[in-house]
């Protein structure tokens, strides 16, 4: 419980009825979810106005309410009712001050960017937990605080959402906190409230653009680039042609790092590795630090990645062989994680579910010149069919055979799905299996592995369930794969 002059201390506000001498009990920004005492937060979403549901707040017991415009309220009540600019700014703030500010108790780390973003934070948390540092994470995947892990809905929380975490994260004992930070988290300001002690930027590529997104590129950018105004060191990727974009008119230090261009971190003699099913990559540092990695992850992106990970962690004091164990040693469950099923040849689970995120997948693995390339997918059910047609076409260009399955259908019938990505494949030359049960289609994929073989289970990634029918039913390839394992040697026996 808070005093409310103590939450709105550094906001900006209107009393426009009511007093100030009251004491909140929550902050609440789901009329649902109201509690007595509580204040309510009246933020305009995109598909609803929580400024609709004042009245409703009010009647359910809240105390106070935050609000941008004038709201109907039942007669006869003594809510206090505070009227701000923008009500997802003053969310932040308010919610900072309501957990007393737990930011200021630990070094937080934000990460942004296209892609890249998950891997990055996971190869960060590893580094700083091998050199004895407690870490929290807040990300696309999951919410790590200690030894516990909440499902994550976003990339970036609410604002109210990201304090608690903070708070939970600095009483479990974390000093350091590594986040992924979404272009939709900065624009509704919900990193605000707070000053980020690392700010980074991975790259740039057109994406969440659309209805209830980004209106276009330029916004797109723009917001990406509000991280280098509430940040104190800037780490930035200089291979990235719009790394100055996003950085003008920082108020940061700045620190650059890449492979192809004069960057105050590099890396440098990249060579592709590998041995017994495995794939990975190894490379010179130098620069700010100087040393040799090797990570077990391929390709030119988890150079990328790993290079991040140490712009970040060197100013931590971290000594280069934990640097070098931990990314040895660091999986990011559902991107381009290794699964060992063979010597003779490789398995990987991957995250890539539009076509973008698929080339750049095969063409990595094309790297390794395997014997043959097996590409496994499926896609999702109520969305753009355009998907559909895409997939298919990328994995019958870089593909030698392509297993078309079913992913998440949701509302529609498995097989048509299937259809629609054969249509796309059909525009190739591209061979192809369809198996619609994925656990049938893994087992295929499995068995009929060759020698030098690289197959990749695509679309799922970290999931752990398949939705049909808006039911999400138990289903990690990971389990699925060792179930087929377990099968095959019980009728070897």
């Amino acid at each position: 419980m808070k005093s409310l002059k103590e939450l709105l201390a550094e906001v900006a506000f209107e009393c426009v009825c009511g007093n100030l001498d009251k004491e909140v009990t929550d902050i609440i920004y789901d009329s649902r979810k109201v509690v007595p005492g509580s204040m309510f937060v009246c933020i305009p979403g995109a598909v609803v106005d929580g400024h609709k549901f004042a009245g409703a707040a009010v009647e359910a017991g809240a105390d106070v309410l935050l609000v941008e415009r004038e709201v109907e309220l039942p007669e006869g009540t003594d809510v206090t009712v505070i009227k701000v600019a923008d009500t997802h700014y003053a969310m932040a703030f308010v919610s900072a001050a309501f957990f007393d500010h737990p930011a200021k108790e630990m070094k937080i780390i934000g990460v942004t960017g296209t892609k890249g973003k998950t891997t990055t934070t996971y190869l960060v948390k590893s580094i700083l937990e091998q050199a004895g540092r407690r870490t929290g994470l807040i990300g696309t995947i999951e919410i790590v605080i200690g030894e516990k892990h909440i499902p994550a809905d976003h990339t970036t929380p609410e604002s109210y959402l990201i304090q608690k975490y903070f708070r939970q994260m600095a009483d479990a004992g974390c000093d350091t906190v590594v986040m992924e930070v979404s272009s939709q988290g900065l624009m509704l300001h919900r990193t605000q409230g707070f000053v980020f002690d690392f700010g980074i930027f991975t790259n740039l590529e057109p994406d969440h653009i659309g209805k209830g997104e980004h209106k276009d590129f330029e916004d797109y950018l723009r917001c990406k680039a509000l991280l280098f105004k509430q940040c104190r060191i800037g780490i930035v990727n200089q291979d990235d042609e719009y790394w100055e974009a996003v950085t003008r008119g920082h108020t940061c230090a700045l620190e650059t790092y890449g492979i192809d261009t004069a960057a105050d971190l590099r890396a440098r003699n990249i060579t592709f590795l590998r041995e017994s099913g495995n794939l990975g990559m190894g490379f010179e540092v130098e620069g700010l630090i100087n040393l040799s990695v090797q990570i077990a992850t391929p390709g030119r992106f988890s150079v990328y990645n790993a290079l991040t990970a140490i712009a970040i962690c060197r100013h931590f004091g971290v000594q280069e062989e934990d640097i070098t164990k931990a990314l040895l040693q660091a999986k990011v469950k559902g991107r381009i994680e290794p699964v060992k099923v063979s010597d003779q040849f490789t398995l990987m689970i991957d995250y890539a579910h539009n076509a973008m995120a698929l080339k750049s997948l095969l063409t990595t693995l094309r790297a390794y010149e395997p014997h043959r390339l097996v590409c496994l997918f499926g896609c999702g059910g109520n969305r753009a069919k355009s998907r559909r047609y895409e997939m298919g076409e990328v994995s019958g260009n870089l593909a030698d055979l392509t297993i078309i399955t079913s992913d998440n259908p949701r509302y529609e019938e498995p097989q048509a799905i299937i259809d629609d990505i054969k249509t796309g494949i059909g525009k190739t030359n591209g061979k192809y299996v369809e198996i619609c049960d994925r656990k049938e289609a893994i087992a295929y994929a499995i068995d009929h592995g060759e020698p030098g073989d690289i197959i990749v289970l695509a679309g799922k990634g970290h999931e752990d369930y398949q939705e049909i029918c808006g039911v999400k039913y138990p289903l990690d390839e990971r389990v699925l794969i060792r179930e087929i394992l377990e099968e095959r040697q019980k009728s070897i026996k």
